[in-house]
């Protein structure tokens, strides 16, 4: 999740604000659809591509610590970015559309350059959308399944090492649910249990998040 979301933040940031204000108006007509359209891809694409490409040639020059295996933390985290990151992008720029031209013309007046504009008045005063849409990439990703179960594969180990393969929540109900699990038994019922702690850290992260956007909200007419 930490690494997706290292990923997937500021890379979606970056194409949020060249549609928003650096595209021409033809581009971003053309680039907003097909960033849209990315989001939809399957998981399973992203997990087998994560698999059979990323891991573990492409792992192994980003951490040249250890060897890397077959499977890896490094490896689901970088494709669970890029499946996120159209999300990420497109909520942002939705948010930095929404901004009044008035604000960015007064920065220019004022002798701003448009990078200055771009983050020193645009994107305090979208704050509340680009938090709404990070906390909905950050719920997704920590959600996802497909991906992680292909590439993190499922080791159930604590480490810091994003070189060596781990098992996640998801990847854990992924996993028991591959094998039958007798109806009563100590396994069906962590499935559950596992789903539950899943679904209260998102509600959980739902929830500051909405306290977060009532906070920073800006009402412009």
């Amino acid at each position: 999740m930490v690494i997706a979301v290292t990923v997937a933040v500021p890379c979606g940031l970056g194409v949020a604000f060249y549609l928003s204000e650096y595209a021409r108006p033809r581009t971003r007509r053309i680039l907003k659809p097909l960033l849209e359209i990315l989001a939809g891809i399957p998981t399973v694409v992203f997990g087998f591509f994560a698999l059979h490409v990323v891991n573990p040639e492409i792992v192994q020059r980003l951490w040249p610590i250890g060897e890397v295996g077959t499977f890896s933390a490094l490896a689901a985290g970088l494709m669970v970015g890029v499946m996120i990151l159209p999300t990420m992008a497109s909520l942002s720029e939705d948010a930095f559309s929404a901004v009044p031209r008035s604000l960015r013309d007064g920065s220019f007046a004022l002798g701003a350059t448009r990078r200055l504009t771009c983050t020193k008045v645009v994107l305090p005063a979208a704050m509340s959308g680009v938090v709404a849409a990070s906390v909905l990439a950050l719920s997704r990703a920590i959600g996802e399944t497909t991906i992680v179960l292909l590439a993190a594969g499922s080791n159930p180990q604590l480490t810091l090492n994003p070189g060596e393969g781990v098992q996640t929540m998801a990847s854990f109900i992924g996993f028991a649910g591959i094998g039958d699990q007798p109806t009563g038994s100590t396994g069906y019922k962590t499935i559950f249990a596992v789903g539950a702690l899943l679904f209260l850290i998102t509600f959980v992260l739902n929830a500051i998040s909405m306290r977060v956007v009532r906070r920073h909200r800006e009402v412009y007419e």
